[in-house]
């Protein structure tokens, strides 16, 4: 048994001084996938890794009715929580209240325009969630590669399957989520 494992079974059963234990464990896994992520980010990004890991952990954490049935499932609940997150500041951005979908702009490259990655994002997110409808361990997939950052390999040890399935899942998630988005955008346009 890991010691990652022994102290989630240990916050269980409620043992306060566990979660202090667990961090120092997690934490620079936890931060390397929020690094990943975060380098797939647009330019005027101002959230870090740090911070995404330290609002993911609280939110973790801060439910007191949280159970875990081990690693795998304590970094499935990190990677969606750091998905969630970020999800959440896209759709902020977007808010009207918030200048809408208007792009910060550098004064000197006032010519250029910057890309938006939140359109995509939330695009990525919302044919996601119809995924899992009918494929969950298929979006599962996608989340720990797409969102945290994951290989096959680790996600596959994440979920609890062999690496051909979650390459076979996460070829054929792909292609879904392209025809989903692709339609998704044909129609909104048309």
């Amino acid at each position: 048994m890991s010691d990652v494992t022994r102290i989630l079974q240990a916050a269980e059963q409620g043992e306060p001084s566990a979660a202090d234990q667990l961090l120092p464990l997690v934490y620079d896994e936890l931060r390397r996938l929020a690094a990943h992520k975060m380098a797939n980010e647009s330019a005027g990004q101002t959230l870090q890794p740090t911070a995404l890991v330290h609002e993911a952990w609280l939110r973790l954490v801060g439910n007191e009715n949280q159970k875990w049935d081990g690693r795998a499932h304590f970094f499935g609940a990190a990677a969606e929580a750091m998905r969630r997150i970020l999800i959440d500041r896209a759709r902020r951005k977007q808010a009207v209240r918030h200048g809408g979908d208007q792009q910060r702009a550098d004064l000197q490259e006032v010519d250029i325009a910057a890309p938006d990655n939140n359109d995509q994002l939330l695009a990525v997110n919302d044919a996601l969630d119809k995924l899992a409808v009918h494929h969950k361990t298929g979006a599962d997939v996608v989340k720990l590669r797409y969102f945290v950052g994951l290989t096959n390999d680790e996600a596959a040890e994440v979920l609890g399957i062999s690496p051909r399935a979650a390459k076979y899942y996460w070829t054929h998630a792909r292609a879904w989520l392209y025809r989903e988005i692709k339609f998704s955008d044909s129609s909104s346009s048309g």
